[in-house]
Parts: structure tokens; C-alpha cells; sequence
């Protein structure tokens, strides 16, 4: 009995031991190793006019980085960025992922970027890896951002070196298991030169500033963090509004479908991303207007033209109508019963 006990036993582990390698090996191994990561180069990138210029208008326009790394003022519709605490980090309102802070991307040399090198801030924006070694988590929008040239990233280091030090230390990341460790499996190194994007046409330079712009990642309904077949631009993103108490907020279709954006010609594409109104109507500043109105009258003609080509969707969406169950996005929002089920 004793024999055959600790034969049980043995066979109990050993099968234990199957499942939990057969589980790393399908999520990846760097849950165990640590995300894949590239050695960093001893580069420095020459602070040019143009490249500080480039980098600036990226920054504060198409990429909108203070939406993220600027603490905001949540007392008006607006949601307006602090001026005064500029790229300094901010405890992100997301308490289903337990509040994430972003990094303080100043100049301080304790709390911010002023001990990393250029390639070390390089690696973080285009494959998601700290200075440390460690992943991270793809709020950061590091996926979209590895379709950055090698010039833009450059222009954006200088950039970033300019900006006056704040010390603020903001919190260590504490997300809900079992994300830390799944966001070690994200990152991709990116080892080879990447060039200018294509810019022939008005389409193809619009799909980069949408790219970057992530308008992708806001405008598609997602399940457990995949964005769903055939929606690509067709609303439902789910977000709280931190400044309603949490209140769910769906994002729209930009698709060329009525139910989308076919009534807008570059006009109204253009009004809209200025002052985050259409017609008068104050639109949820969830979507980072503040920074999509410094973008130039050409790249947001680039950006309708892209947007133009995309697959239209028909998926109407509502925030101010009832929530109803949606068949098409399997979420509840206003004008949801309106939506027929994809065959």
C-alpha cells in the first residue's frame, strides 16, 4: 500500500508538473524568464531644429502622450491637463487594473527619465521595456508605437530631453493577476532599422497618424483584450468616465457606414478634433481632444482619407440612450437592439 501510495503520488506530481510547463509553454516562457529584450545601444540622437519640432508636434498631437503622463483636472467636461505637473506621471483612473500609474517622463533624474539613455527611452516607446528590463504594460501603447521610423523615434528622444524636471514619484504597478505576468509575454524586440513609412498617397499617410494616433485600439470593441473580428473602427470600445463616477462610455464608429461617420467631409472631421464638439454637442474628453487639435489640416485630410477606405460597419452606438443589449458587440449600450447579429 505504501508502494503503490507514493506511486500515486509521484504520478499525481509528475502529471501536476505536465500541465503547469504544458501552460507556461502556451502562454510563453517569458511568464518565467522575463519578457524578450534587447540589449540597448550606446546611441545618442543629435538634437536637431527639425527633429525637435517633429518630435514636439507628435508628442503633444497624434500620440497625445500628456493625456497619459500629465495629471488632468476631472472638475470640468474637459478634462484639461495641469500645465504645472506636465509629463509627470499620473495615477490613472482604471480601477479594474488596479489604478496604473504612467511614468514620469521628465528630466529628474530620481523620479523620471534624466538617468536613462536615448536608446533605453527608445526601447520603452517602440518595444515596451523598461530601463530595467521589465515589460511594460500595454495601456503604454508601445504596440502601436513599434510602427514608429526610426527618424520619428528619434525626433521624439529629443523631444523628451527638453522637458524641465519634476520630482514626482508616482506608485509601483500592481496589476490583477494574471496580467503581470501575461504582459511579460507582449513585448518584441525590434532589431532591425526601420525606415520612413509609405507617404505616396493621402491614405497611406493617414493610416500611419491613425496608427499612431491609436484610433484603432479606442474605436474596436474588444473581448478579454482582442479586438473582434470584422469591427475594426466600428465603436464599442468600453471605457468608465472617471469624471461621471465611473459611468460606462462607449467609443463610436468611425467606419464610412451611415451608422459610422458617412455624413462628415473633412470640415466637420476637422471641427470635431478641434474643439471635441459636433454641432455645438460637447463630446466625451475620454478621447484626447486636447492634444488631436494640434494636429496640422493635412494630416487630419491624410487621416479622413484613410478612414474613408476602412470596411464600413453597421453598428450604432449611443451614450445617451438607453442601454440595450447589442448582438452585434455582445455589450449593452445606447441603440444596441438596433444592431443586427454578424452571420
Amino acid at each position: 500500500m505504501r508502494i503503490r501510495a507514493k506511486t500515486i503520488v509521484l504520478g499525481v506530481l509528475a502529471l501536476l508538473l505536465v500541465v503547469v510547463l504544458g501552460g507556461i509553454t502556451a502562454i510563453g516562457w517569458q511568464v518565467v524568464l522575463g519578457p524578450r529584450a534587447r540589449p540597448v545601444k550606446d546611441v545618442k540622437f543629435e538634437a536637431t531644429d527639425a527633429r525637435l519640432a517633429r518630435g514636439k508636434y507628435l508628442v503633444e498631437g497624434p500620440m497625445h502622450c500628456f493625456e497619459c503622463h500629465t495629471d488632468h483636472d476631472m472638475t470640468t467636461p474637459t478634462y484639461p491637463t495641469i500645465e504645472s505637473k506636465k509629463g509627470a506621471g499620473w495615477v490613472l483612473p482604471i480601477p479594474e487594473l488596479n489604478n496604473p500609474s504612467s511614468k514620469n517622463i521628465t528630466s529628474d533624474k530620481e523620479t523620471g527619465l534624466g538617468n536613462w539613455t536615448d536608446d533605453e527611452i527608445a526601447r520603452a516607446i517602440r518595444e515596451g521595456i523598461r530601463k530595467d528590463g521589465t515589460a511594460l504594460f500595454p495601456i503604454m501603447p508601445y504596440v502601436e508605437f513599434s510602427k514608429l521610423d526610426d527618424e520619428d523615434l528619434a525626433s521624439i528622444v529629443v523631444y523628451i530631453r527638453t522637458l524641465p524636471a519634476i520630482s514626482h514619484e508616482v506608485p509601483k504597478r500592481n496589476l490583477p493577476f494574471p496580467l503581470e505576468y501575461i504582459v511579460k509575454t507582449i513585448p518584441r524586440p525590434i532589431t532591425t532599422p526601420q525606415p520612413s513609412h509609405p507617404a505616396a498617397t493621402p491614405a497611406e499617410r493617414g493610416e500611419y497618424m491613425v496608427t499612431l494616433a491609436g484610433c484603432a485600439g479606442c474605436h474596436t470593441p474588444a473581448k478579454q483584450g482582442q479586438p473582434l473580428p470584422g469591427m475594426a473602427f466600428a465603436g464599442g470600445g468600453l471605457f468608465n468616465d472617471p469624471g461621471q463616477g465611473g459611468k460606462a462610455v462607449f467609443s463610436m464608429n468611425i467606419t464610412p457606414d451611415p451608422s459610422g461617420i458617412a455624413h462628415y467631409d473633412e470640415a466637420l472631421l476637422k471641427q470635431t478634433l478641434r474643439t471635441g464638439e459636433v454641432s455645438g454637442r460637447l463630446l466625451n474628453h475620454i478621447m484626447p481632444f486636447e492634444s488631436f487639435k494640434n494636429m496640422t489640416d493635412a494630416d487630419i485630410s491624410d487621416i479622413f482619407a484613410y478612414l474613408k477606405t476602412v470596411t464600413p460597419v453597421k453598428h450604432r452606438i449611443s451614450n445617451t440612450d438607453p442601454p440595450t443589449p447589442c448582438p452585434l458587440c455582445k455589450q449593452s449600450h445606447g441603440l444596441g437592439e438596433l444592431n443586427a447579429a454578424a452571420k
